[in-house]
C-alpha cells in the first residue's frame, strides 16, 4: 500500500516536497514513480526511478526541475520540486512496479497511492 502526502497550496517559483510511504518487505526492489492528473487532463507521467540502483528518468516538462528519490530504509519515496509553474498544477500520485524499473508507462505499475493535490498560483 502507498499513502501520499505533501501536496498544498504554492506560488509559482516556489517548491514542495512529497512524500509516499509504503509497505511490505520488498519496497526496496521494486521500480517507483509518480504520475499526475491535472483538470481535464490525462494521467501522465512525471519522474521513476529503479529499484536496484537508483536510476532515475524524468519527464521533459520536469527535467531540471523535480528530483525524484528513495529512501529504503524508510520506505519512503520522494519528489522535490522546485521552480513550480501553475502548470504543474495536478493531483500527484506515486505507484510501484512489481518490476526493478517500471519506465514511464502506467500500464507498467499495479499498486497506487490515493493522490495528493497540488496547486501552484501565478
Amino acid at each position: 500500500q502507498l499513502q501520499a502526502s505533501g501536496g498544498g497550496l504554492v506560488q509559482a517559483g516556489g517548491s514542495l516536497r512529497l512524500s509516499c510511504a509504503a509497505s511490505g518487505r520488498f519496497f526496496r526492489y521494486y521500480g517507483l514513480a509518480w504520475f499526475r492528473q491535472g483538470p481535464g487532463k490525462e494521467r501522465e507521467f512525471v519522474a521513476a526511478i529503479s529499484g536496484d540502483d537508483g536510476s532515475t528518468y524524468y519527464a521533459d516538462s520536469v527535467k531540471g526541475r523535480f528530483t525524484i528519490s528513495r529512501d529504503n530504509a524508510k520506505n519512503t519515496l520522494y519528489l522535490q520540486m522546485n521552480s513550480l509553474k501553475p502548470e504543474d498544477t495536478s493531483v500527484y500520485y506515486c505507484a510501484a512496479s512489481r518490476q526493478r524499473y517500471g519506465g514511464s508507462s502506467s500500464a507498467e505499475y499495479s499498486s497506487w497511492g490515493q493522490g495528493t493535490l497540488v496547486t501552484v498560483s501565478s
